[in-house]
């Protein structure tokens, strides 16, 4: 199994691991800082470099419980020690809009009790799908503001575990409609100061100063009691 650098800090940029599986273009590390995509997050990118010569890592995605990187060019061996680094301004700017993310989905809980269907962050544009009964872009546009103004109070984001079955009495921690993810024993809880509370697998800013202001593009109508709602960040 690969440690997952990114789950207990999400600022490891650069790290050195070994190759303990590798399939053409496919490589798997003993450990590493590249997130697979999930949970509406894109997956990181980056480079190795292995025996002097770079390699461009194109995706990241777990497959079979493994984190897979593949790379543009195959010969990286068995055993290789690699040298990693990631698309740093990349994987910055999503980690600034995922905790955006949470304290945009914490206010629309507080506010009008909406819990979050489907998300797909990315880096220009991301957006949030709620189970909103009434579709009121005056009243969303209301939860932005008050999301933003919590947003400068320069609150902590922290991380800590839980077992599931103390999770599991915490209804807070769960802001998907579907509930905390089935198959995990261990739920690892991202804690944004006063603002938020939430069980959640990806990384995040250190202080809530460093995402920005959360700017309204657009509001669709994707069904009943299903709102979706565009982002940027400025």
């Amino acid at each position: 199994m690969t440690t997952t650098l990114y789950t207990t800090d999400s600022y490891v940029k650069e790290f050195e691991a070994t190759v303990i599986s590798a399939n053409n273009t496919e490589i798997v590390l003993n450990q590493t800082a590249f997130f697979p995509a999930g949970g509406g997050l894109p997956c990181d990118k980056g480079t190795f470099i292995v025996n002097n010569k770079t390699y461009t890592v194109l995706t990241t995605a777990r497959k079979d419980n493994n984190i897979v990187h593949e790379v543009d060019i195959p010969g990286i061996r068995e055993g290789d020690i690699v040298k990693a680094s990631l698309d740093w301004q990349r994987r910055y700017q999503l980690m600034r809009m995922h905790t955006a993310c949470h304290v945009l989905s914490a206010v629309f809980v507080k506010e009008a009790g909406a819990l979050i269907t489907g998300n797909q962050l990315d880096l220009t544009q991301s957006r949030v799908d709620f189970n909103l009964e009434n579709f009121d872009r005056h009243k969303i546009n209301d939860y932005i503001a008050i999301a933003n103004t919590l947003l400068k109070t320069n609150q902590e984001v922290t991380v800590s575990f839980m077992p599931r079955a103390e999770a599991e009495k915490i209804p807070e921690l769960a802001k998907l409609a579907i509930g905390l993810k089935q198959g995990i024993e261990e739920i690892r809880v991202v804690t944004i100061g006063t603002i938020d509370r939430q069980a959640d697998g990806g990384p995040h800013v250190k202080n809530t100063s460093e995402v920005g202001t959360i700017q309204l593009i657009k509001c669709e109508n994707k069904g009943k009691a299903n709102r979706r709602v565009y982002f940027t960040l400025q």
